[in-house]
């Protein structure tokens, strides 16, 4: 299954994330964010439910969760003054434009 977004594809097959059509090399945790996002069709995801389908429930602090959708910003070509690709919703989750 292929997820296309912004200049991105996410290939779940190959596991892998491309941009402009170059692989970008992402972490584990950051690539299985990111599908979360993708799979969401531009829904908000709360982040209860991204610690659920990412961390399978584990404990994380909000520093954890801030650096991995800091590091799938910049791995989509995004930032955190933007938000383009990856949006905050504050006090309530992240999103992913379509």
């Amino acid at each position: 299954m292929k997820y296309r977004f912004a200049d991105c594809e996410i290939d779940l097959g190959a596991h892998v994330l491309r941009r402009a059509g170059d692989a970008v090399h992402v972490e584990p945790q950051v690539f299985d964010l990111l599908t979360v996002l993708a799979g969401a069709g531009g829904d908000l995801v709360g982040h209860d439910d991204l610690i659920a389908r990412v961390w399978q429930g584990r404990i994380v602090s909000d520093a954890t969760l801030a650096a991995r959708i800091s590091a799938a910003r910049a791995a989509v070509g995004d930032d955190g003054k933007r938000q383009a690709v990856i949006r905050t919703v504050p006090r309530r989750g992240i999103q992913s434009g379509r």
